[in-house]
Formats: C-alpha cells, structure tokens, sequence
C-alpha cells in the first residue's frame, strides 16, 4: 500500500490525502501486544506503519487523516505524529433534522414518501417551533423526531428511515405515516442499545 502511495507521492504535482479509518484498531493491537495478549508481530506491523507515516509527512505533498469513534484507545505515538487533532462530536438537533430531511427527500423523490410535502428547512423550523399551522406540521413533526435522535451518529441516523420502512411499512406511505414510524425506530434502536450495554 505504502509502495503505491509513494509513487503518486513522488509524482510533484499530484496532492494526495492518505486516509486511514478506525486508527484505534491499529493502534488497540499495539497495546495489546505489548501486554502480552497479541502477538508480537503486532508491534512490528504498528511500528512499520509509523515508519511509514513519519516518512509521508516529510513530503509537502501529503495530508495525512486518521479517524476513531474510540478516542481513548488511540495510541500516543499516533496522537503525537498529529499536527491538528479535532474532535467532531455527535451530530447537533440541527444537523439531525438536516439529515432526516435529506433522508426523506430522497425517499419522496423515489416515490416511498408520497404524496411530496415541503420540508422547512432547519433555521424556519427554530423560528416557527411554537406556531401551530398546516404548512409547519410535518416539518415540527420531523424535528421533534430528530430531538429524540439525541446521541446518535451520523451514521445511524442514515439508517433510521431505511429500517423505519424495513420494519414497519414495507410500502408507499404518507409523509405523516412515516414519521410515525421513524418515531417507532428511534425508541427500537435506543431499547436495542439499551440491552446490548446491559449485556
């Protein structure tokens, strides 16, 4: 991998952005080794790819990004080869509705979600929260459900609406119908994170 990045790299006009995801798997088999429950070829791969990284940022060049759901697992010797560390938390109420709003403009736009109905967008939705009226209803419903998405990544709340169909429509509805049923999924997925933390 190394071997081909060095290659676009030494090409000078070329700008690459090396991107390695879930940094902690990586550096979460490095403490395992040294505490003896991996092997120790563990070390040699985590010290290998350090290596490597501590050569790419010598390139002016070469961007290197690493993220991780799992901050406390990271490795020091990661976390100091870091010029900018910047901590992107969970999705605000804002971004929830955004997200739940392009969500259900697609499933309108491929005829799930029909007949089409007007979504506010977020800034009318905080100045309107309190009035009442026909136009604002599905849009306060839609916020009220991204409210109750508190703590829940981006990620997840992409699949909300999908197993809001898979689990309780399975055909075309109304847009009311299916925020009901995104209402339904929202407390599926907290009791399900509810019983795995138990477990």
């Amino acid at each position: 991998m190394f071997r081909r990045i060095r290659e676009i790299v030494d090409e000078k006009d070329s700008f690459v952005v090396v991107l390695i995801d879930e940094v902690e798997s990586v550096t979460a088999a490095r403490r395992a080794a040294m505490s003896g429950t991996e092997p120790s070829d563990a070390i040699r791969v985590v010290n290998a790819l350090l290596t490597q990284i501590d050569q790419l940022k010598a390139c002016d060049n070469v961007v290197i990004m690493t993220t991780s759901n799992i901050t406390g697992a990271i490795d020091l010797a990661f976390v100091d080869r870091a010029d900018i560390k910047q901590f992107i938390g969970l999705p605000s109420v804002a971004a929830r509705y955004q997200i739940l709003c392009s969500c259900v403009h697609e499933l309108m736009r491929v005829g799930i979600i029909t007949p089409r109905a007007t979504l506010m967008d977020y800034k009318a939705v905080e100045l309107l929260q309190n009035v009442e009226h026909d136009a604002t209803r599905f849009s306060m419903m839609l916020f009220e459900a991204a409210r109750r998405c508190e703590g829940l990544s981006g990620r997840a709340l992409r699949k909300l609406p999908f197993l809001a169909h898979a689990f309780f429509l399975q055909a075309t509805c109304t847009l009311e119908v299916f925020i009901q049923a995104l209402n339904l999924t929202v407390e599926r997925e907290f009791r399900g994170r509810s019983q795995m933390e138990k477990a």
